[in-house]
């Protein structure tokens, strides 16, 4: 039996990576999916991919764009029962010393920003449904510091912190608002960082104390969960997705903080 069946899903930073197995697994479970994705080439052909989808370029750090794409799915369907705040990038990166103000703030828009933006305009709509779940990419480095980059922990914190004062305000009005943090993921953007498929599952294994590599299409499942009534009373949590990494003692080992400061990525890179 499909879990979403007939349910209005908008994914943001749909076109690649998590945000893309999990618009295909909203969609196998019986969703109607809008995609929203500054791609717009990836975008559209996702869409073509699945039935019944669409999509709306988005820029996710301008708050009217995420705005426009609410009220796309809103329009397309009557209402918005699902908003995944899932776009991301890597961001600044390098020691705190030598990090620009302009980089900061950069990610910080599309990382933190668009998530408030994200409650703000779907949840709206959801208050006025008295139903409906809202679900952000954190990542384990919101879990611990020293797991990523500082702007993209910092945000990444925010995203968790942001997820439970939300919830405590939208339960009232029928609306759960929850997290996922994933460990490191096999996206498009790790493997080209190892240099083919092969080196990124490789070293995503070694990287896991279960000995085995995190991939995009296990984090859709931990969101296409708590989309579904299985998880009606799971509100105010972030589900860790990360083999054990965040109890296993793992550090960062200084990998973003020992080279020359700098800015990566354009939308849509989806990170962990």
């Amino acid at each position: 039996m499909e879990r979403l069946t007939e349910r209005v899903v908008l994914v943001t930073g749909a076109a690649s990576g998590i945000g893309a197995a999990t618009a295909r697994a909203m969609a196998a479970q019986g969703a109607r999916v809008v995609l929203a994705d500054i791609d717009e080439k990836g975008g559209q052909a996702l869409a073509r991919e699945l039935a019944g989808a669409s999509f709306v370029c988005t820029d996710v750090s301008v708050e009217a764009q995420v705005a426009g794409a609410v009220e796309h799915a809103v329009q397309m369907h009557g209402r918005l029962d699902c908003m995944v705040n899932n776009a991301g990038l890597v961001g600044a990166f390098g020691s705190i010393l030598e990090t620009s103000g302009e980089a900061w703030h950069a990610t910080l828009a599309v990382l933190l920003d668009s998530v408030f933006y994200g409650i703000k305009h779907a949840g709206r709509v959801m208050a006025r449904q008295r139903s409906g779940c809202i679900l952000s990419v954190a990542s384990t480095a919101g879990v611990i510091g020293g797991l990523g980059p500082h702007a993209y922990t910092t945000a990444k914190h925010g995203v968790i912190g942001l997820t439970r004062s939300a919830a405590s305000e939208l339960a009232p009005l029928g609306v759960r608002v929850n997290a996922v943090a994933p460990g490191t993921t096999v996206t498009n953007m790790i493997v080209a960082g190892r240099g083919s498929l092969d080196a990124a599952l490789d070293a995503a294994a070694k990287a896991s104390p279960l000995g085995t590599p995190l991939m995009p299409e296990e984090i859709a499942a931990a969101m296409v969960y708590l989309a579904s009534d299985d998880a009606r009373h799971v509100t105010a949590h972030t589900l860790v997705v990360d083999s054990g990494v965040t109890v296993a003692g793992a550090s960062g080992s200084g990998q973003f903080h020992c080279r020359p400061a700098g800015f990566m990525g354009t939308m849509p890179v989806v990170t962990a």
